[in-house]
C-alpha cells in the first residue's frame, strides 16, 4: 500500500514501544526520549530501526500468520549479526491492534529499509545517535 495521509495519521498516532535492557522506552515520531537517547550513549549506537512484520501493506493478517512472519524477521536479523530487542507498536486508537516490533541497533539504512521491504512493510521508524524517531516509508525494489 502507498503511503497516505491516512497511514501518515495512524502511523503518527502510535507509541512505538522498545524493551531494552534495563527498562523501556516509549518512542514517539519526532519527539526526544531522554531513556532512549542515554541507552545510545552508553552502547555506543550511531542508529537505529524499528520494524515489524505484522500485517503487511497495512493489511490485518490473522494473530498466527503475523507470530510466523515476526518469528522469521527475528531469525533473520540474528542470521544478520543484528540484536534484535522486543518492541511493540501501540496504536493510540483503541480499535487499533497493538503489533510486536524488533528494536535494531546500529543497522545500515538500506539493510533496514530491505527487511522492511521483504515483509510487506510500508515504512519503518529509524533514528540516528540523537535518537528523535523518524518515520521513513518504504519504496518497493523492483525486481529485475
Amino acid at each position: 500500500m502507498a503511503k497516505t495521509t491516512e497511514l501518515e495519521t495512524a502511523y503518527r498516532a502510535t507509541t512505538y514501544r522498545v524493551f531494552l535492557p534495563g527498562g523501556f522506552a516509549d518512542l514517539r515520531i519526532g519527539q526526544v526520549n531522554e531513556t532512549l537517547n542515554c541507552w545510545l550513549e552508553t552502547a555506543g549506537c550511531a542508529n537505529y530501526a524499528i520494524i515489524s512484520a505484522y500485517n503487511p501493506g497495512s493489511q490485518r493478517v490473522d494473530a498466527a500468520k503475523n507470530a510466523e512472519r515476526q518469528s522469521q524477521l527475528e531469525c533473520d536479523l540474528l542470521e544478520g549479526n543484528y540484536e534484535p530487542y522486543a518492541g511493540e507498536n501501540v496504536p493510540d486508537d483503541d480499535s487499533g491492534l497493538l503489533e510486536e516490533s524488533c528494536f535494531v541497533s546500529d543497522i545500515a539504512l538500506e539493510d533496514a529499509c530491505a527487511l522492511a521491504d521483504d515483509f510487506g512493510q510500508n515504512a519503518i521508524v529509524y533514528g540516528g545517535a540523537n535518537g528523535v524517531p523518524g518515520l521513513l516509508w518504504i519504496e518497493p525494489i523492483e525486481e529485475k
